[in-house]
């Protein structure tokens, strides 16, 4: 039920974020890292881990590159640039933000929950979510 609730909230960071990403830059980053950090979580739920440190943003980035396997690599080194970026732009203020940044962001964050999508599908088929 709480991967359920997070990958359904991951799906709706994802749809906002696509909604803006032409409009406003830092809102549609942000929801898109948004959705990666809460699929991130289900897919470690999923593998039993709950993160409860003080670091849990750069544990569940840490956790999805291991538990995506190589082929998800730059998927991986991706998340964790876009981790910094909206810790810099949270905690440091005035940080740049590149328009191009913005739609890699979504693409990110878009096959991101398909991996993930799929891989909770394989632990509950009836599982009706979808982006």
């Amino acid at each position: 039920m709480q991967i359920e609730k997070m990958l359904t909230d991951a799906i709706l960071d994802l749809h906002d974020a696509k909604k803006i990403v032409d409009i406003v830059d830092r809102p549609a980053y942000i929801a898109s890292y948004n959705a990666m950090l809460k699929a991130g979580r289900a897919l470690l739920l999923m593998h039993g881990y709950a993160p409860d440190d003080g670091a849990q943003h750069k544990t569940v980035v840490e956790l999805c590159g291991k538990l995506l396997g190589k082929k998800y690599l730059n998927l991986a080194q991706s998340f964790e640039t876009m981790r910094r970026k909206r810790n810099d732009m949270t905690y440091e203020g005035n940080i740049l933000l590149e328009h191009s940044e913005v739609p890699k962001a979504l693409d990110n964050a878009i096959v991101m929950l398909k991996k993930v999508l799929e891989e909770a599908r394989k632990l509950n088929p009836q599982l009706r979510l979808d982006i």
